[in-house]
Formats: C-alpha cells, sequence, structure tokens
C-alpha cells in the first residue's frame, strides 16, 4: 500500500524513511552550495542562493559541479544541526 500526503498542490506520495548508517547514526544533514571561485559569491536562480540539503554532500556536491569549469567553481559542504545550545537558550 502507498501512503499519500497532503499538500498544498494536492496529494503526494509519503517520503520513505531514511535508513540508518552501518556506522550506527544518521548521516548529518548538511547544506551544499555552489561558489564562483572569481567573486566568492554564491550561484543564485532568480536572486535565491542555490542550496541542496542533504545527507549525501559528497553525491550533491558532485551534481552541482557537473558540466562546469572546476576553476571557476567550487562546492563548499555545511553541516547542519550541531549540539551546541542556541544562542539565549538555557541547555537541557
Amino acid at each position: 500500500m502507498t501512503a499519500y500526503a497532503p499538500t498544498p498542490f494536492g496529494l503526494t506520495q509519503a517520503m520513505p524513511r531514511m535508513h540508518a548508517h552501518p556506522s550506527g547514526g544518521d548521516h548529518p544533514t548538511c547544506a551544499v552550495r555552489l561558489v564562483d571561485r572569481r567573486t566568492g559569491a554564491l550561484h543564485r536562480i532568480n536572486g535565491t542562493p542555490l542550496t541542496l540539503y542533504t545527507r549525501r554532500p559528497q553525491e550533491a556536491a558532485a551534481e552541482l559541479l557537473a558540466g562546469r569549469d572546476p576553476a571557476h567553481w567550487e562546492a563548499r559542504i555545511e553541516q547542519l544541526g550541531s549540539r551546541q545550545p542556541e544562542a539565549g537558550r538555557a541547555p537541557r
């Protein structure tokens, strides 16, 4: 049986559950961004920086860089969800 979830655009198939990493934990979520080496600026689409959120950052970086000149472009990977308390918030 296939599960469907309501969205503003109609019904869509629910996302499958992420599998655990073989080391025992889940892969950390990362943000992958395309950067112009000449200017240091992020690549933008309609004014919004292109950012991919993924648990497989090397694959996402390879996809972003496919067909691009490596002398002009680089992919930057930022791990999200650090376990440090947020500013102004008491640790639990």
